[in-house]
């Protein structure tokens, strides 16, 4: 059994510099101004041989449940419940508050076993602060500085006693490392045969959009349950919060993100980061969601994210959000297609849905579509297959001749999958136009059925085999 631990305690104590601390990279968000955390996120920690389950929460503050303040308290709430342990977190410089004080007594309505942790306790500034902690009722406060490492030691100690108090193994798990964060293996099987697609592991899908498409909402519906935080607000997501679940017996890994607005608009360094971890998760991903609003579809912005997930060769899915709102469905689609088609040449055939996340109407479709995308994203051609098209297309429609000269396309492979990656080899690469580039790549997407994903081409030069015999003659 693998031990939950929740980190909680009033805003800009330092929560999520100990949880960046204790899963060894900056997972979470970091800024100076409080508020910053508002989902809850998980991450494996290690701390000497304690393996375990850290989450990250809000910053608890008093406000009214229908807040945005409010909403994040419960989002803790729930945190707390279904943690094993908490770290309630002070700011030993600052000493103890009323905020902390309250926050104490809100603890001691749970169940769950508390650790008291006073933060930023390096050198003498917090010395008042820790023994002003024992007032809380909590016992003896464990000293650290989250932000230099110091006092982890007692903190294991702590930990380690209080997980043998509630009956959990201190043995070390062996566990797998969190997948948003480490550097996924996308390399390819040898030439010629299908990628192994491992039906236990999970498939990592990332939900992306512009600001108030409704991505939560969207995640809550899928799961079933009111994990990540939502509201009329828009931007209300910052980190990007994966989430685990299962549709028709297949693990998918979901990555909630932060709204994408255009680069001239993001001004601030809290946007910023948002902005980079929301990047992150689509680098990391293997399907990517590019989710519109039915309101206001494409608009430059959700070109502009979609195009950057093809340029990032990751599968893409456009679902079309707030489809209960549409009045006549049926014509606004076969628009909505017609539109797609011509303005995403780069993702001819890129699967479209309507879905409405607050009802749940379309998901079984649009993940048929994710799994689909998929199979094609990892999809292999043989050289045979591949050359036999190349000579068929190359007698129907023959390159060009520059200054005289016509241009010989001789061979083509497949380099790699995720996404299909070919190789032409021809006499003169730099000569041949862009428009007969264009011509090879929707052949191949229409020949080996490839709709909807980046198909890479890239054009090479054949050895010459006569270029060493002319070298000696002269």
């Amino acid at each position: 059994m693998v031990a939950t631990v929740a980190i909680v305690g009033r805003p800009n104590v330092g929560k999520s510099t100990l949880f960046n601390r204790l899963v060894g990279k900056r997972l979470a968000l970091v800024d100076d101004r409080p508020g910053v955390t508002r989902d809850r996120r998980e991450g494996r920690a290690k701390l000497g041989d304690l393996t375990f389950t850290v989450v990250d929460t809000a910053g608890l503050e008093e406000s009214d449940a229908d807040s945005l303040t409010g909403r994040m308290r419960a989002q803790t709430e729930e945190a707390v419940k279904a943690a094993d342990l908490v770290l309630f977190m002070i700011d030993a410089r600052a000493g103890v508050t009323p905020l902390d004080q309250h926050f104490s007594q809100f603890l001691r309505g749970f169940s769950t076993p508390v650790t008291l942790v006073a933060n930023k306790a390096e050198g003498r500034a917090g010395d008042a602060g820790l023994y002003d902690a024992f007032s809380l009722g909590h016992g003896e406060p464990v000293a650290l500085s989250a932000e230099h490492g110091e006092g982890l030691a007692d903190l294991f100690d702590a930990l380690d006693e209080a997980f043998r108090g509630i009956g959990i193994d201190t043995a070390p798990a062996d566990v797998e490392a969190d997948e948003a964060v480490v550097e996924v293996d996308v390399s390819d099987d040898d030439e010629g045969t299908e990628p192994t697609i491992d039906p236990k592991k999970p498939l990592r899908v990332a939900i992306v959009g512009r600001p108030n498409a409704g991505k939560s909402t969207l995640i809550n519906e899928m799961i079933g349950e009111e994990r990540l935080l939502t509201g009329p607000e828009a931007g209300i997501t910052r980190d990007s919060i994966s989430v685990d679940w299962s549709w028709k017996g297949r693990n998918i890994k979901l990555f909630d993100t932060a709204g994408i607005r255009r680069k001239a608009r993001v001004q601030e360094k809290l946007e910023k980061l948002s902005v980079a971890d929301a990047l992150r998760a689509i680098r990391f991903a293997e399907v990517v969601v590019v989710l519109l609003d039915a309101m206001k579809p494409f608009e430059r912005q959700d070109l502009s994210i979609a195009d950057l997930v093809a340029r990032e060769g990751r599968a893409v899915v456009i679902a079309v959000n707030k489809w209960d709102l549409v009045e006549e469905p049926q014509p606004v689609l076969k628009e909505l297609r017609t539109e797609c088609e011509r303005l995403l040449p780069q993702l001819r055939g890129v699967p479209l849905v309507p879905i409405s996340g607050m009802t749940g109407k379309g998901i079984d479709k649009l993940m048929k579509a994710v799994s689909d995308a998929y199979e094609v994203w990892n999809r292999r051609v043989s050289t045979a297959k591949l050359n036999r098209w190349l000579e068929v297309s190359t007698a129907q429609h023959p390159p060009p001749a520059v200054s005289g000269r016509r241009i010989r396309l001789r061979y083509m492979t497949q380099a790699k999958a995720r996404p299909p990656h070919f190789v032409a080899f021809c006499s003169r690469p730099e000569s041949l136009p862009d428009a007969y580039t264009r011509y090879m790549v929707n052949g191949l997407r229409d020949a080996f059925n490839l709709p909807g994903i980046p198909v890479r081409l890239t054009l090479r030069k054949g050895d010459n085999p006569y270029a060493s015999k002319k070298k000696k003659r002269s």
